[in-house]
């Protein structure tokens, strides 16, 4: 009773702990979670400090910061992070908290500074963190030494910016390999963003990820996608056809005169990398299949590249084509509450209004994400109700949502028992 009580004391979602714990090990793993891990503000806590401030997440694109000076800010929950382009392109991520008293450094979501300047008292620091200055006010004996900027773990792969808000970041040096691998066509360097969106869905942030994982609810929802996607991307996928199979044999010799990565790739269940043909004669996602920007990305010669998908967990999917990229970024606010950021990628030299039109580049896009929205949210309330209670997933037409469903809750049992030993009193 004591040891509860001092549990309590020195963590206050203690109790959640345990109880998210035992529900962990006793969910069925083909079912949907239990209701709370979609709606409870303490649960929710629990994904931020045990899922998100420990997993490695998708942040941004290198290509938004191309030069020395400039930074990026995301908050992944109370933490506002700053990336910044330093000296000799080294990229460098910080909490976005200045040491005098904590206010924010970078206010804007984007810009481009000589140093990192807190508005509040003017404290200087280098764009690797170090502080050069914060006044006499000090007094002599302030030691600029022991109040450099902390520090967050950043790694680059494919064009991709990857943060990890731990300490001792789990290994991820296979999949950045894999994704440069991949991503070299595309010669990611010279790349830009051409346009961008931030929706925000009233739903929790695992109901956002589950819809994206399936394309059961497709046929009745998303007439503009189906223009060009393939429902599914694997010829051992249950439901594939002979003429996709035939098609995916026509284009990945296509895809081997051309040197262009394609075979199906995972690295565990939170990463996963294929190409996949779009539907025949289709080269892009756009409304009437065609390209979307003349200028091709990369070293590619031909836009009839299909889709390189793009799964990495918790919070991104991204589609690359032969003339344009589409990535996802996925952030939660709240218990019901997620943010979802879409760049539309091209060449870097691809002119506007020449070579591309915005907002035909993100019109099949724009509307799916819409669609995917009002879905979320519909499930969202449903799962609200006290009549809610977790269903089966198809394992045929859902089993990426299974995957991601087990590979979180994985994630979650393991890293509350590493990190709580009220878990393992309890489990005595």
């Amino acid at each position: 009773m004591q040891k509860s009580v001092l549990n309590m004391m020195e963590d206050p979602l203690a109790a959640a702990r345990e109880a998210t714990a035992q529900m962990l090990r006793t969910r069925e793993t083909t079912y949907s979670l239990p209701q709370p891990f979609y709606n409870d503000a303490r649960l929710f806590a629990l994904d931020m400090q045990e899922v998100f401030e420990k997993e490695w997440l998708f942040a941004g694109m290198t290509c938004e910061i191309p030069a020395k000076g400039n930074f990026m800010t995301l908050d992944i929950g109370d933490n506002p992070i700053v990336i910044v382009r330093g000296d000799g392109g080294t990229i460098h991520a910080f909490h976005n908290v200045c040491r005098h008293r904590g206010s924010r450094l970078c206010l804007k979501e984007k810009g481009k500074v000589a140093k990192l300047v807190c508005p509040y008292h003017q404290w200087t620091y280098e764009l690797d963190g170090r502080l050069l200055f914060a006044g006499s006010e000090m007094g002599s004996q302030f030691d600029l030494k022991q109040f450099g900027l902390k520090p967050v773990h950043a790694e680059t792969a494919g064009g991709f910016i990857f943060i990890n808000l731990s300490e001792q970041p789990p290994a991820f040096d296979e999949f950045l390999a894999t994704l440069d691998h991949y991503l070299e066509p595309y010669q990611m360097d010279n790349v830009k963003v051409a346009v961008e969106s931030t929706i925000v869905e009233q739903a929790n942030w695992k109901l956002v990820i589950e819809n994206n994982r399936e394309c059961y609810h497709c046929n009745g929802s998303h007439p503009e996608l189906l223009n060009s996607l393939q429902e599914f991307d694997d010829t051992d996928d249950p439901r594939a056809t002979p003429a996709y199979k035939a098609l995916v044999a026509k284009k990945q010799a296509d895809w081997d005169a051309e040197r262009v990565p394609y075979q199906l790739k995972r690295h565990g269940k939170r990463n996963r990398l294929t190409r996949t043909p779009l539907l025949d004669g289709i080269v892009s996602m756009t409304m009437d299949g065609k390209p979307g920007s003349q200028k091709l990305m990369g070293r590619l010669q031909s836009p009839d590249m299909g889709s390189l998908r793009i799964l990495h967990l918790p919070n991104s999917w991204n589609h690359f084509m032969g003339d344009h990229a589409v990535v996802f970024r996925v952030l939660p606010i709240g218990p019901q509450q997620t943010m979802v950021t879409t760049k539309w990628l091209v060449h870097k030299d691809a002119v506007e209004g020449v070579d591309y039109d915005p907002e035909r580049l993100r019109q099949v896009w724009d509307a799916t994400n819409d669609q995917d929205r009002q879905l979320a949210e519909e499930n969202q309330r449903g799962i609200n109700s006290k009549a809610y209670q977790p269903g089966p997933y198809s394992e045929t037409y859902e089993f990426g949502v299974i995957d991601f469903v087990n590979w979180y809750a994985a994630r979650l049992l393991e890293n509350l028992e590493n990190d709580q030993p009220s878990l393992k009193l309890a489990q005595g």
